[in-house]
């Protein structure tokens, strides 16, 4: 369960310091770029602050230790160590939570319910940041000239469409540039922070955790309005525990505390020393720190920014989006492997598309960041809530010698963060209702798949026939030449395939495979371990586990090379793949839940044919559906 990728491990320094550039930017996009918009909706934003000493010092000191409590002491020093084997993320969590609690029925369930809820409201987190961040970047061109500003929605529509066009061609080809431009905007972000902290040290009071206190003390109502400003400057920081498997702990550590605090640290004292000087700077305080001759640089350079975390946040769509099919909680989506070379990088058509569009109504609709960070906050605060719940149930199931230290931590991060997103709540009108619709529609359309597959699954299993002796007490049946592969969801027993072909042409061929796809908790599966053959008759039947993790896509084209080195060798040409539907009958009386059911005959019409997610030649492919009446 604890776990650091070896590739990270302290004897290869090379390799450790090309993972910290690569986490650098990758993970810290997200939370690199709240500068632009954090501090600024606090003084600017939908419960504005009036702009005094005790108030910036105030909001200063509360951004310094939500960042350390939530950020350096969770996620970095806490909720990394718990990985599934090297993958983090709230469905491989999900995953390990399953194996630790599967005897604990309560708890398993709940469990299941966090995890789920919280990856519903990943994807709204993940629509509305491309949004935000892009707008925010591209405001910087009012403060440069107010002749621009009519010109920041249609620029920031055009740079997301773009964005997203070229998700098919995969970030490879652009991925070593991330880690240097990230670099820079880092290094940016101290130096202006810098600059204006040299001329108002005395901001650097704020680190003294009696300002947040004070605040809070002598204003509690708008200490508790401005945490949804505040949590701002943590958003992104579930993206630390989420790509952890592509670099490890010791690189994002590394990157964390060299690099990104202290310059996310130096910029927010920079804007509130800023502030401070001269309050009208509220109103935009990230641009107003740059002098005006570099005014449009940094806006070139915060756009690069902003594209490179929304990259990060629609590949990581992609990736919970196969997670979850792969989990049994959505359809089989077509995915592309976009790198030969990085399993991680995939392109899902149907989920890019859809984000797109997503994307581009929420900027026409909300128009600036400030008025998206409304919608922005309680998606992620919420997320942050649940997956904190969920650590804990792996903490409190796997360390029974240090429940009390475990409950005494959560409760200080989970109160803080409950806080943030009762915060949060308060801006529901003014936009927070839309990760909560997105994430409890996105959560009925999970729960219902997963309870459909199961009434089908169940249907499956009341019929089953068992393999052993099957063909023995079939007698003499017809053979005709070529290859049969029947897709078996129970090694054990007779595909109904292949009962309804036998039924209908009384013939059976001269060689049979029964193949069987498993996915296991594991994330991935190496392919000298992947295939599992059991020879039942040779040269004529042969039954076949193909193994794979939750992150990985099946591919039986590839699976027919790997069993063609165990000596199984395949002729296309003479090979017919028998594929078996099974859909739910239309019900016979409209009931209290018939929308439902009917929602789930519509996301089975609407996903993608079995041939296309493994990769079958359809050419080859007959298949034969079954209705099922409940």
């Amino acid at each position: 369960m604890y776990g650091t990728l070896s590739s990270a491990s302290p004897g290869n320094p090379r390799r450790v310091a090309a993972l910290t550039l690569g986490a650098i930017g990758v993970v810290f996009g997200d939370i690199g770029t709240s500068p632009l918009y954090a501090f600024k909706e606090a003084f600017s934003g939908h419960h504005p602050l009036a702009v005094t000493e005790a108030h910036v010092l105030g909001v200063l000191s509360m951004i310094f230790w939500a960042v350390t409590l939530i950020v350096s002491i969770k996620y970095l020093l806490f909720v990394l160590r718990f990985d599934n084997k090297g993958e983090g993320g709230v469905l491989a969590l999900l995953a390990y939570a399953g194996r630790l609690t599967r005897n604990h029925r309560g708890l398993h369930a709940f469990a299941i319910v966090i995890a789920v809820f919280a990856a519903s409201l990943f994807f709204g987190d993940a629509v509305i940041t491309p949004a935000i961040s892009v707008l925010s970047a591209v405001e910087g061109l009012s403060v440069a000239t107010p002749a621009f500003e009519h010109w920041v929605v249609p620029l920031t529509l055009a740079i997301i469409v773009w964005l997203f066009s070229i998700q098919r061609h995969g970030t490879g080809r652009v991925g070593h540039y991330f880690g240097p431009i990230t670099v820079i905007w880092f290094l940016t972000l101290a130096v202006l922070g810098t600059a204006s902290i040299a001329k108002t040290p005395e901001v650097l009071a704020a680190i003294d955790i009696r300002h947040a206190l004070a605040f809070a003390g002598a204003s509690p109502l708008a200490a508790f309005l401005a945490l949804g400003a505040v949590f701002l400057a943590i958003t992104g920081a579930e993206a630390l525990y989420a790509d952890m498997g592509h670099f490890g702990i010791g690189p994002i550590r590394i990157g964390w505390f060299t690099m990104v605090f202290p310059s996310l640290m130096l910029n927010y004292f920079g804007q509130g020393a800023l502030v401070l000087r001269d309050p009208l700077a509220a109103k935009n305080p990230f641009y107003l720190l740059a002098p005006e001759p570099l005014l449009l640089p940094l806006v070139a350079l915060a756009t690069a920014a902003t594209i490179i975390a929304s990259q990060a946040t629609i590949s990581g769509a992609f990736s919970v989006t196969q997670q979850a099919s792969r989990l049994g909680y959505m359809p089989a989506f077509r995915t592309k492997h976009t790198s030969e070379s990085e399993q991680g990088q995939i392109y899902i058509p149907q989920m890019n598309w859809a984000m797109l569009a997503v994307v581009v109504l929420l900027v026409l609709e909300f128009g600036s960041s400030s008025n998206l960070a409304a919608a922005y906050g309680i998606a992620v605060s919420a997320t942050m809530l649940l997956e904190t719940t969920l650590v804990a149930v792996v903490a409190w199931t796997m360390l029974p010698r240090f429940r009390v230290a475990i409950v005494v931590g959560i409760a200080i991060v989970a109160s803080t963060e409950l806080l943030f997103l009762a915060s949060n709540t308060t801006k529901i009108a003014a936009g927070g209702w839309f990760p909560l619709l997105c994430g409890l529609a996105i959560f009925t359309m999970l729960t219902t798949w997963r309870r459909g597959t199961e009434i089908i699954r169940w249907n499956a299993t009341k019929k089953r026939v068992p393999l052993e002796g099957y063909f023995e007490r079939l007698g003499d049946v017809a053979r005709v030449p070529g290859t049969a592969v029947y897709l078996s969801r129970d090694p054990n027993c007779v595909p109904t395939t292949l009962s309804h072909n036998l039924k209908h042409n009384k013939v059976l061929h001269e060689r049979i495979f029964f193949f069987t796809i498993a996915t296991e908790d594991e994330p991935r599966i190496p392919d000298d371990e992947r295939t599992d053959v059991e020879v039942l008759e040779i040269k004529r039947l042969y039954r076949v586990t193909f193994r794979y993790g939750f992150m990985e896509g099946p591919d039986i084209l590839r699976g027919l090379k790997l069993l063609e080195k165990r000596g199984l060798r395949f002729d296309l040409a003479q090979t017919t793949f028998f594929l078996g539907k099974s859909t739910i009958a239309p019900a016979a009386k409209r009931g209290l839940f018939t929308w439902r059911r009917e929602l789930f005959r519509w996301m089975q019409r609407n996903s993608p044919s079995a041939t296309e997610y493994l990769n079958i030649p359809s050419e080859s492919t007959i298949e034969l559906g079954t209705r099922i009446i409940v």
